[in-house]
């Protein structure tokens, strides 16, 4: 019998929304104090995760919720990364 592997699960800084790591985004907050887009989802750091949709990065960036959840303020140019991202996913 093979051995079923666990999803792991993450929670959306935007919405609340609980689902499956690979349907965020992740945002990570390096050891150096940086803040990047981890497409591969395995950087070291600080991670948040947000949903692919742009009514959650919205809520996420409008309520502080993505500073607080990485301890940092965001950069508007990881802001508009994550847009890109967003656009790039749609299509």
């Amino acid at each position: 019998m093979p051995k079923v592997r666990k999803v792991p699960q993450r929670t959306c800084v935007g919405c609340g929304r609980v689902g499956d790591k690979r349907e965020f985004i992740r945002v990570v907050r390096t050891p150096d104090g940086e803040v990047v887009l981890d497409g591969t989802g395995k950087r070291s750091g600080r991670g948040a995760y947000v949903c692919r949709t742009s009514e959650c990065l919205v809520r996420a960036v409008k309520g502080g919720r993505l500073n607080r959840a990485l301890e940092v303020d965001v950069p508007e140019s990881i802001i508009q990364s994550l847009e890109g991202a967003l656009k790039e996913s749609k299509q």
